[in-house]
């Protein structure tokens, strides 16, 4: 598998821990988190805590994540075309 998206709820700590060590096991290239309550703990999405867009590449067998936030542009390796910011994702109707 490719990628597997999340949307955070409240058991946040779930999507940021345990599930990440599952995706990372499993050998998913990518795993995104999508954060848009900024619900994450302070370790994964830092502080001020606000709406984050997490995206996990696997590399040598583990995880290297990049957060994103405002107006970034969310890079993908899988997705290498995607334009997107995270502004657009969340405000998207």
């Amino acid at each position: 598998m490719k990628l597997v998206i999340e949307v955070v709820s409240s058991n946040w700590s779930d999507d940021y821990a345990l599930k990440l060590d599952a995706y990372e096991i499993m050998g998913i290239k990518e795993y995104w988190i999508v954060d848009y309550l900024g619900l994450g703990g302070r370790k994964f999405i830092g502080y001020p805590k606000q709406p984050t867009f997490t995206v996990n590449i696997l590399e040598n067998g583990e995880y290297k994540s990049t957060q994103f936030k405002d107006k970034q542009l969310i890079q993908s390796s899988i997705f290498p075309e995607l334009k997107l910011t995270v502004e657009q994702i969340f405000l998207a109707e």
